[in-house]
């Protein structure tokens, strides 16, 4: 009976740390990525990538079998997820075993002991998904030690910081009109028997947030053009004239080779929001990219299954006070 007591206390004190961890832990079920483990990072205050990425990591966990692990930005003085607090994502160490880091920050200014995870990643030559954005995903004004990844980093060196040097852009401009004209997702010619796109019906990659201005360089591979739409509603028609004449890029893929000499795989998007998530191209867009980068391609189902898992109902983008996200939401929360 002790020795049965004992391991019952045993698993109530696990579970009750479990339960405080200021980052989600969504285990792997069965399916080609066992043993494979994502990083999903969150951190912004207008698009809720804390919303996006515990649904995105449940996706590849429950799914596909992934070990997924979301961090949040979290207020020290609660333990709560708030996207304002730009100086703080608990877990960054959690990269060092990650096969994949997926990030949606925006305009983080990180301490060092927290961005020497990230740039040690990096470094690493494992496989980077950037969403939304990822290419501003960094200003570093207080914390200097790695200022050269700031989205506004003039250094020829290193122009445009982590977004522009790494993922192919940093922040240029709303391309389409924002909030007001969404993004129909077009594949690139000659692009519609790359693995990213397998299984994705015309007109299926579709989102509420506009058409960013990109111009990648030209060591990047464009797979999807953006359409900018005139509502947000997904049978909305084009809009005409310049706008998408030509369409700008809004995802690409490209071969970053580091500081070190090693070549990461690197998978961009200027998509992203919470209501993106809602359309199944999109969807299995992320999914696909995520096989593609880690080198299983030959993995990607011709229908990968993308299915939302749970309840899902994303709150609309916007920085606004009452576009706020949900106060005291902690991240043991979302493992529903």
């Amino acid at each position: 009976m002790s020795r049965l007591l004992s391991l019952l206390a045993a698993f109530a004190f696990a579970a009750t740390s479990l339960a405080a961890d200021p980052w989600l832990t969504i285990p792997g079920g069965e399916g080609p990525g066992k043993g494979k483990k994502i990083v999903l990072i969150s951190g912004d205050e207008e698009y809720r990538s804390e919303e996006v990425m515990p649904q995105l990591g449940k996706i590849l966990a429950t799914h596909h079998g992934f070990d997924c692990t979301v961090l949040f930005a979290i207020d020290p003085a609660d333990g709560a997820i708030q996207p304002n607090v730009k100086n703080n994502i608990p877990g960054l160490e959690k990269l060092k075993d990650a096969d994949l880091m997926i990030l949606f920050t925006r305009f983080r200014d990180l301490p060092d002991d927290q961005m020497k995870h990230v740039v040690e990643y990096v470094e690493s030559g494992k496989p980077i998904i950037g969403l939304r954005t990822a290419t501003h995903a960094f200003a570093l004004s207080t914390n200097k030690k790695y200022s050269r990844y700031d989205w506004g980093n003039k250094d020829k060196q290193y122009s445009g910081g982590f977004g522009r040097q790494v993922l192919g852009e940093t922040w240029v401009a709303h391309h389409g009109s924002h909030g007001k004209e969404g993004t129909r997702g077009i594949v690139a010619k000659g692009e519609d028997k790359n693995p990213i796109l397998k299984g994705i019906d015309a007109g299926t990659i579709f989102g509420t947030t506009d058409v960013y201005t990109a111009k990648p360089p030209a060591d990047c591979q464009i797979l999807v053009l953006g359409e900018v739409t005139e509502t947000l509603k997904p049978d909305s028609k084009a809009v005409a004239g310049k706008k998408n004449e030509p369409m700008m890029p809004i995802a690409w893929t490209r071969n970053y080779k580091t500081e070190t000499g090693k070549t990461a795989k690197i998978f961009t998007t200027t998509m992203g929001c919470a209501d993106d998530l809602s359309h199944e191209g999109t969807r299995r867009m992320l999914v696909n990219a995520s096989y593609s980068v880690l080198g299983m391609e030959e993995k990607i189902a011709d229908k990968s299954k993308v299915d939302l898992v749970g309840e899902y109902k994303p709150t609309p983008f916007g920085t606004k006070k009452n576009d706020q996200w949900k106060p005291g939401t902690k991240p043991e929360d979302l493992a529903k």
